[in-house]
């Protein structure tokens, strides 16, 4: 009997144990047990990527540094993730704070390699360079007593840059007639400005170009916005964030409070779960909070400057021109390592008001080549703005109005890669460097083009056009193929069509090789708020932006009923 019992106390512990297994294995994990695990596997491989550098540090046939392999190790780390997070060492650190605050300290000037030297390539305006003369084409031969040549550019920046009120001896050689000036250059806090040009452009419309979002951008705009609003006829205005890639998130909600009441939502952000759910609404007293707006967006348009974009469009505060944007929807935060060194990396996911986000890929779900792809069209979903107009989640700002986008061609573009623009605008400021300009009408005349032809005769243009390249291609295939006695004669009228040599090219192109000389000038008259300011009075895109805000009737209907598209 006393056996019996013993065997049916255990036969029960059995099926307890096997209950207890099966239960295990059915319910899901607590919050505590999957941390518990999680907390395991980030020690082992902690562990393992330790063991991994002693090793090779201390017995690999060469002598590595640990450093090294830490940046590499880094690397691919964040590499796993998406292009956003990064491995900051101690010196990229530098680096990193110019680009979010805009400011360092230097003598103020862009500078790149040309030949055997490093030339000032942009001094900025009211900078030391500036201030001591230096121009675009002067090229750096020494500094502080020691010869230049040869020096690569990350070098001579470095040497350039220091502690403000320091002394810095830079001998040039200048563009302008090759003489050797020795300048005593004094070390200033340099800030690189946000607002590179703002102004009325016709009829009442202004105009405000905006490059980034750093530190200060907001008191920048709001700057150049009261300038604006001086003027007693102004009508709208046209805020341009093409090609502006974002930067600090706050400066985007306080910029959209110059334009809508005080504690109005701008962006939510949420990583994980939604404990970490945070609003961000505007808190200033707004300024211009009734003056039509129009928004202009292009595929690099990122970050905060969709934010912006988002925010207004949701809230039916702006119509957005343009290109379909570049659709970041990512936050990065930044957390301190040690040893001065900090990891910059993805914490959370943004939302603008009307609850969408426009992440374009999802870099959690890879495909087994390591690519990613974009949201497809079945998970994309709908929303809706203040007003009631739809709108669509997925992958960037769909503009209200669609303009197609302006490409640049290769030709053109490889003449200014070449560095035969500059050559020639250097030229050309010899002969006329004492001349008076009008920043917006500025145009070259039909002998200065003729002269750079003549120019650009007598250099070697590496350059075939995509079509040569094609009928390249179609004429091995038809080799292959065996078509070459049906095919021939079609393919040597086409091939006979196909004009694409170097001189024809100066005439097939002319209109935008002559846009990018303009500004090669006026850079060098006129700064680079010289050059935006032309650029804004030309610019098609920018005079459609001033036609809509001018039909208030069209304005109104599109921000009333206009549904975006998908895409």
């Amino acid at each position: 009997m006393k056996s019996r019992k013993s065997n049916i106390y255990t036969a029960s512990c059995r099926f307890v144990a096997v209950a207890v297994v099966l239960l295990s294995v059915a319910l899901p994990l607590s919050a505590q047990q999957r941390r518990v695990a999680a907390d395991f596997e980030l020690g082992r491989a902690t562990e393992i990527l330790a063991n991994i550098m002693r090793e090779f540090e201390t017995g690999y046939v060469d002598e590595v540094s640990a450093d090294a392999l830490l940046d590499k190790a880094a690397l691919g780390m964040v590499n796993a993730t998406d292009p956003y997070s990064e491995y900051l060492s101690e010196e990229s650190m530098k680096s990193f704070e110019m680009h979010t605050t805009g400011k360092y300290a230097g003598v103020g000037s862009l500078i790149r390699k040309k030949g055997d030297y490093v030339i000032f390539a942009q001094p900025y305006k009211g900078s030391p360079a500036d201030e001591a003369g230096v121009r675009i084409g002067d090229k750096i031969i020494a500094i502080d007593g020691e010869s230049m040549r040869g020096v690569d550019v990350s070098d001579i920046s470095s040497r350039l840059k220091g502690d403000p009120e320091t002394e810095v001896e830079v001998v040039v050689e200048r563009n302008l007639d090759a003489s050797l000036d020795t300048l005593r250059l004094v070390r200033r806090r340099i800030s690189i400005p946000s607002v590179p040009y703002a102004g009325i452009l016709r009829d009442g419309i202004g105009y405000i170009c905006h490059n980034d979002f750093i530190d200060g951008s907001y008191g920048e705009v709001r700057r150049a916005l009261e300038t604006l609003m001086q003027q007693d006829s102004l009508r709208g205005i046209v805020l341009d964030y093409r090609s502006n890639g974002g930067g600090v998130m706050q400066e985007a909600v306080d910029i959209v409070s110059l334009f809508v009441p005080r504690g109005e939502r701008v962006v939510s952000i949420m990583g994980r779960d939604s404990s970490s759910l945070r609003h961000f609404d505007t808190s200033h007293a707004p300024l211009a909070e009734n003056i039509p707006i129009v928004v202009l967006v292009n595929g690099s348009s990122a970050s905060a400057a969709e934010i912006l974009a988002g925010a207004l469009q949701d809230k039916d505060r702006a119509v957005v021109m343009g290109q379909r944007t570049y659709g970041k929807g990512l936050v990065q935060g930044t957390r301190h390592l040690g040893y001065n060194t900090y990891l910059k990396y993805t914490t959370a996911k943004y939302y603008i008001p009307s609850g969408r986000c426009i992440q374009a890929l999802n870099y959690s779900k890879r495909n087994g080549d390591g690519s990613v792809q974009s949201v497809p069209d079945s998970l994309i979903k709908e929303y809706r703005t203040r007003g009631g107009r739809k709108v669509y989640d997925g992958g960037g700002i769909v503009p209200d109005v669609k303009i197609e986008p302006q490409y640049v061609s290769r030709f053109a573009f490889t003449l200014y890669a070449l560095g035969f623009m500059e050559d020639w605008a250097d030229g050309y400021m010899r002969r006329n460097h004492d001349r008076m300009i009008d920043v917006r009408s500025f145009a070259l005349t039909d002998e200065e083009y003729d002269d750079f032809v003549r120019f650009i005769e007598q250099k070697d243009v590496p350059y075939e056009s995509e079509t040569r390249i094609a009928l390249r291609s179609l004429e091995k295939a038809v080799e292959n193929d065996r078509y070459d006695e049906a095919l021939g004669e079609t393919l040597d009228r086409f091939r006979s069509l196909v004009k694409d040599d170097k001189m024809s090219n100066m005439e097939s192109y002319r209109n935008e090789i002559e846009q990018m000389l303009t500004s090669e000038l006026l850079l060098r008259y006129a700064y680079n708020e010289g050059a935006v300011e032309h650029a804004a009075v030309t610019d098609p895109t920018i005079e459609q932006a001033v036609e809509l805000l001018l039909n208030d009737e069209e304005y109104r209907r599109i921000l009333r009923e206009q549904n975006l598209e998908m895409h």
